[in-house]
């Protein structure tokens, strides 16, 4: 049974809630489309967690956005300039609409630190964690843009 759009959105945030961090929640919640299967697909996207490897750069459900937007309109010939110009536009989109939503795309201000932590060691996954953080909504609204974009490509 092929899952609705919408119920990949839901999915993504179940995925977040059951441990798996911001970028393979996003992922692994569209694997399928693309051809990968769920470990495949949290594998690849696994270091991109935490704003990439818990720096707390980049949002990782927004990484794990691009990376989506690669698996869809990637170029895959090194000389296809036309190609990488309408994946980075598309990234590009996608990135300003994360920001317009959420008013950054970088972990550390939407966590509201000053500064990162500097470990590499996740937090536990407790209610504490869950209530104090907006990683989950994150997700949401990335696979919310994701479908957004999806669907628009449908009509």
């Amino acid at each position: 049974m092929k899952m609705e759009l919408k119920d990949r959105i839901e999915k993504a945030v179940e995925l977040f809630k059951s441990g798996y961090n911001c970028s393979q929640s996003v992922v692994a919640a569209f694997a399928d489309m693309y051809g990968f299967t769920e470990e495949q697909a949290l594998r690849m996207s696994a270091s991109f967690g935490g704003g990439i490897g818990r720096m707390r750069q980049t949002c990782g459900a927004a990484c794990g956005m691009f990376m989506l937007a690669g698996l869809e309109k990637g170029a895959t010939d090194g000389k296809d300039r036309e190609g990488k110009a309408a994946n980075y536009a598309l990234v590009q989109e996608l990135a300003e609409e994360f920001k317009k939503r959420n008013g950054s795309m970088i972990c550390a201000e939407l966590l509201g630190l000053k500064k990162p932590e500097g470990s590499s060691v996740p937090e536990a996954r407790t209610e504490q964690y869950y209530a104090k953080r907006p990683c989950a909504k994150m997700v949401e609204e990335a696979a919310q843009i994701w479908v957004e974009y999806l669907e628009k490509q449908m009509i």
